[in-house]
């Protein structure tokens, strides 16, 4: 059955596709580039110097989500949001005192994983280091500001100098600095490696911040703001910052767990494991970094239809991409990971169940990017962080017995619950079908009034 576009819908279902091609095509670049970043660590190191690395790499993820204080969501949101309403004096202050509030979290939080690191020093076993404490501590700061300056660019419509720096030249240099070092005969270690990729990130912020100002786009932090900015804005921040949090916990949290309950050996298994499921996002990954602001523009205009339009292309583009990366994983998953070591191809049964989670991404659409961009950011927080929240419990007890196979299943059984529960809500309280069914509801989606 062939169905129609109406041709209101047409242009705009066109640009989203062709941007989101472009955004995908940085995308899966990155990811050739941050898969090439991986291998060459793992085989330039040994398999506890890169359980090192990953242990750090992940919880400075976490940690940097926790510093952006939300702002990166809120200034999707908030960009279109004010500019619609004609008032481009506070959309400027939004973008200054996110950048603000976002350093200075970072240096705070720095500062205080670089005190704990001392404090656990005197506890260590013999032999063991507290370096990767330090090196993920350095990587706070450009991680968090990576992430909310390429939110700012991609709110201001500019794709390519959001994404490029960090995508692309970072994660270009990195991999090559580790190769001429090691034509040298410097090995690094798991905590060199964090603090090499947190050099030359920030290198690559520095560029695309110049840029940035020469073409005129908002982006330089201002403390004067700031207190402006959190008394209007500070509760929704909270909120959203919730939900960036729990959606990077839940693709992180597990890294840091095996490590702590296992050993960092295994570890850096998971972490390979759950990095080479995540390629099945990148398409998802990258026509939600176009529509965002798209949803929250046509949502809070009113435009029901559109925004309809926009999730139904969205999840049936992600959908067709992971499946054919799924099915990749199925017939050749352990020769996946055996690039990373002959070792590491024995976590395929890790692969494909973490994969089938992720699967269920694509099938229950961009639900997340909805909700986050209508102002239901409290109901994402409370049904998904709550089921992936009863899943981290249920791993403590797994774990021990069932290892990294058992961390994989329940973060597979807790994701496909959360996935349905914010699809189902989506449906009923927002008025949007995220799933691959949305398409069908096109025709019959009512415009409303603007909010």
């Amino acid at each position: 059955m062939r169905l129609a576009v109406p041709s209101d819908l047409s242009a705009l279902l066109s640009t989203g596709f062709l941007r989101s091609v472009g955004s995908l095509g940085i995308k899966v670049a990155t990811a050739g580039l941050t898969y090439l970043t991986y291998v060459v660590l793992s085989r330039t190191m040994t398999e506890s110097e890169y359980g090192h690395f990953a242990f750090g790499l992940s919880l400075a993820t976490v940690l940097a989500i926790l510093a952006g204080v939300g702002q990166s969501t809120a200034v999707l949101r908030l960009w279109p949001q004010l500019r619609t309403g004609g008032d481009e004096d506070s959309a400027g202050a939004v973008v200054a005192a996110g950048s603000a509030i976002t350093i200075g979290a970072s240096l705070v939080l720095a500062a205080l994983l670089s005190l704990f690191a001392v404090i656990y020093m005197p506890f260590l076993a013999e032999g063991d280091t507290a370096n990767h404490f330090f090196g993920a501590a350095f990587l706070i700061l450009p991680l968090a500001l990576a992430e909310y300056n390429g939110s700012v660019l991609r709110a201001q419509n500019s794709l390519w100098t959001a994404l490029l720096p960090r995508d692309i030249g970072w994660r270009l240099a990195l991999p090559a600095s580790v190769i001429g070092l090691f034509s040298l005969g410097i090995v690094l270690s798991g905590p060199d490696a964090l603090t090499l990729s947190a050099a030359l990130l920030m290198g690559t912020l520095a560029l695309q911040m110049y840029v940035a100002q020469r073409r005129r786009y908002a982006i330089m932090p201002r403390r004067r703001p700031v207190p402006a900015h959190w008394q209007k804005w500070g509760s929704l921040s909270t909120w959203l910052l919730l939900g960036a949090l729990i959606e990077t916990f839940t693709l992180n949290a597990d890294v840091i767990l095996v490590g702590l309950m296992l050993d960092l050996e295994s570890s850096g298994l998971y972490f390979n494991a759950f990095r080479t499921a995540g390629l099945m996002t990148l398409f998802t990954f990258a026509i939600e970094l176009v529509i965002a602001p798209m949803v929250a523009e046509h949502f809070h205009a009113g435009d029901m239809r559109k925004a309809q339009a926009i999730t139904a292309l969205c999840a049936w583009a992600g959908f067709l991409f992971s499946l054919v990366i799924f099915s990749l994983f199925l017939v050749s998953g352990d020769f996946i990971l055996s690039l990373f070591g002959p070792s590491y191809s024995q976590g395929v049964l890790v692969l494909l169940l973490l994969a089938f989670g992720l699967l269920f991404d694509a099938i229950t659409g961009p639900s997340k990017i909805v909700m986050m961009m209508t102002g239901h950011e409290r109901a994402y927080v409370a049904l998904f962080g709550g089921i992936m929240g009863v899943g981290f419990l249920v791993q403590i007890i797994v774990i021990p017995i069932w290892g990294v196979v058992g961390a994989a299943a329940v973060n597979m059984g807790s994701r496909i619950l959360a996935q349905m529960a914010i699809a189902v809500y989506c449906r009923l309280r927002i008025g949007l079908d995220t799933s691959l069914l949305g398409i069908f509801a096109i025709q019959s989606a009512k415009d409303a009034p603007a909010t």
